[in-house]
């Protein structure tokens, strides 16, 4: 009998020791697929975390402007294309700023209290900029707005460029991609409409 239990006892524990194993496996397993998916989000270089950190702000102008056209552009067309500035680039800043979040970087800003030391990007306004901007209405916003965002997209399309030159993250140089391809097209809307 005392040979039975010791027997029992002995092959209790191997099962013990067994399960203890195959969670330990599992456990490791788990972890090494967790770090695996952090890698994942840690797989950027040092032009992906300055392509978002700074397309933030320079969207954010982009929006302040497309916001002015609403109530003093003139133009359908003027005010059609601001419309689809902010659409198409409220998401964008939200998509960066996820990233930036997830690779544990600041995250900037967008609105316009926080453009001070932004303006030396490429293609943004100064502060003397927007208030003229801001002053104009009709015609004379019309005209100041569309050369304005002509210079600002192509500052934007330059930034893109850089991270698709530099970039390591898919997920920017898509978005890149993307941003580089809508606003080509809109910097020949707006070339027509000054020439038209």
């Amino acid at each position: 009998m005392r040979k039975f239990l010791a027997l029992f006892a002995a092959l209790f524990a191997l099962t013990l020791v067994a399960a203890c194993g195959d969670n330990g496996m599992e456990g490791m397993d788990h972890g090494s697929s967790k770090s695996n998916s952090s890698s994942k989000s840690a797989d950027r270089n040092a032009a992906d975390v300055k392509f978002a950190q700074e397309m933030i702000p320079h969207h954010g102008q982009a929006i302040e402007m497309a916001k002015l056209a609403t109530t003093r552009a003139s133009s359908p067309e003027v005010k059609t294309l601001a419309q689809r500035i902010e659409g198409a680039q409220d998401p964008e800043i939200k998509t960066m700023s996820e990233w930036l979040k997830a690779w544990g970087e600041d995250i900037p800003a967008a609105d316009m209290g926080s453009m001070a030391g932004h303006d030396s990007m490429s293609g943004m306004m100064s502060a003397n900029d927007m208030a003229k901007l801001e002053k104009a209405s009709g015609a004379e916003f019309d005209r100041m707005f569309v050369e304005m965002m002509i210079r600002h997209h192509q500052g934007a399309t330059e930034m893109a460029k850089t991270e698709l030159k530099d970039g390591k993250n898919t997920k920017p140089k898509e978005l890149a991609a993307q941003i580089e391809k809508a606003q080509t097209a809109e910097i020949g809307e707006m070339q027509a409409l000054v020439n038209g």
